[in-house]
């Protein structure tokens, strides 16, 4: 019997990107909302994910969290779906690099502009991005030459990156690049991305739903 995959998510929660991912891989998972407040923070939940946050993944005996370790471990326990380069590729090194890119640099920059903090001149190296400008321009490079970050294949590092490049661009916390445009109109064109969508649009209580909060 397949140990089974037990989803921990809110739908207003970085939880999307493993709703994603969890559909591009297509196996069969069970998902288990956790309400923001006293549910996230209860020793049940202390129990999964002593942080505290969403999305968790348990598979079996085995419980995974951070959205860019979640994706990873899909990605490699689940080998036939193609998602990540053999560990032997040599493509295996950038798959990695741009998968932590996102995870460091970026997401470090872009909160950072949400907050309204720039790195003072002269502070760049105690910064692990350098500035936010460093981090745009070195995304723009890549997403010009090849429609995806390993050239002509989509991999979990697409997924990953790319949520936090359409994200945001909608909060204003990415620019809005024509690269940037052209490569998250790729990949949220995918039917695992749409089907991720209509799935946590769907447990957004109304009050809070796309139409009324711009939430994607």
């Amino acid at each position: 019997m397949e140990e089974e995959l037990v989803f921990y998510t809110n739908p207003m929660s970085r939880g999307r990107i493993v709703r994603w991912m969890l559909e591009e891989i297509g196996q069969p998972y069970r998902t288990e909302i956790i309400d923001f407040g006293p549910e996230m923070k209860a020793p049940a939940y202390l129990a999964v994910n002593p942080m505290g946050k969403v999305p968790a993944l348990r598979h079996g005996d085995t419980v995974i969290t951070e959205c860019a370790a979640i994706c990873a471990y899909l990605a490699d326990i689940f080998p036939e779906t193609a998602l990540a380069p053999p560990p032997s590729d040599r493509l295996r090194g950038p798959y990695y690099r741009w998968l932590f890119f996102a995870a460091g640099p970026i997401e470090a920059a872009a909160s950072n502009r949400a907050l309204g903090f720039a790195v003072p001149e002269g502070r760049e190296r105690m910064m692990g991005y350098g500035t936010y400008e460093d981090v745009m321009n070195v995304l723009e490079r890549t997403l010009s030459e090849h429609d995806y970050l390993l050239g002509d294949h989509f991999t979990a590092a697409d997924l990953y990156l790319g949520s936090h490049i359409g994200w945001g661009m909608q909060f204003g916390t990415v620019e809005k690049r024509p690269s940037f445009q052209s490569y998250w109109a790729r990949l949220s064109a995918r039917p695992a991305a749409a089907r991720a969508r209509t799935l946590d649009d769907a447990l957004v209580p109304e009050s809070n739903s796309p139409e009324h909060t711009g939430s994607n």
